[in-house]
């Protein structure tokens, strides 16, 4: 079985990651990867907005890490990009961001669902005790639907990253899929399938059946990543995400260059 690229993977830079990218170029050779892609935790505009992305300084000595990545393992076609928060009010920091090099793509994710709380985090999950999920879950989609809206993104993370942590609603939350995937659906905004959420205590791929399901139904294009912050975690779980996307339904999936589009056969 031949595998699509790994296009979401981590560094050390982002203070909560193992190894260096040269060393996860060459697990993605040895694992029968092609092609992988560098999405590192993008810088915000206040260096210690959080503890877990590189700083703004620091953007440089990424792209000096993924050259060195590409010189040592010639074969592995490597793209560079950047795992972005989507926050109200922080596009032109995102803007910014985007002039800063020629990126491949960037994959734009929600975490926060106000200013200080990010929903994934394991340090924060007592918050979830204050607030009712389904209004947690309401305000997240609001926001990854806005995320899609911007146009910044050639890919949006993990979409049902508030269920990591087995906090589900009662309540049906396809409403909050779809108003999300009919903005993805207008401006062609890809879908991951990561597969981190194995890892996780919801044990289940990002995002769910019953939304990519949703998803195939208005012919939102897919990626794949692991969302690797470890050497051994590149291209991990693969199988069973190209085995979930093919049962949906799919075919093929999108790969990036320079933020231009092509499409290849799953």
């Amino acid at each position: 079985m031949s595998l699509p690229p790994d296009y979401h993977m981590h560094t050390p830079l982002c203070r909560h990651a193992s190894g260096e990218p040269t060393e996860y170029a060459a697990q993605a050779l040895s694992v029968g990867l092609t092609e992988i892609g560098f999405t590192d935790h993008s810088p915000m505009r206040r260096d210690d907005f959080d503890n877990w992305r590189m700083r703004f300084d620091q953007l440089g000595e990424y792209i000096e890490k993924i050259e060195k990545a590409r010189k040592d393992n010639g074969r592995l076609k490597i793209k560079i990009g950047l795992e972005v928060d989507y926050l109200p009010g922080h596009e032109d920091w995102i803007r910014e961001l985007a002039a800063f090099h020629k990126w491949d793509y960037f994959i734009g994710s929600v975490h926060y669902i106000s200013e200080t709380w990010a929903v994934d985090n394991p340090e924060q999950i007592s918050k979830w005790k204050e607030r009712d999920a389904f209004e947690v879950w309401t305000i997240y989609f609001d926001r990854l639907r806005m995320a899609a809206e911007t146009g910044f993104f050639e890919i949006i993370g993990h979409a049902d990253l508030p269920k990591k942590f087995r906090i589900v609603p009662k309540q049906d939350c396809r409403p909050l899929f779809e108003k999300f995937l009919d903005a993805a659906k207008k401006t062609g905004v890809a879908i991951e399938l990561n597969t981190a959420g194995l890892r996780k205590d919801c044990k289940e791929i990002y995002p769910s059946r019953a939304f990519l399901e949703l998803a195939f139904a208005r012919k939102i294009p897919i990626t794949f990543g692991s969302d690797a912050h470890a050497t051994l975690e590149v291209g991990a779980d693969f199988k069973a995400a190209i085995e979930l996307a093919r049962t949906v339904g799919y075919t093929g999936f999108v790969k990036f260059e320079q933020r231009r589009r092509s499409e290849s056969s799953l």
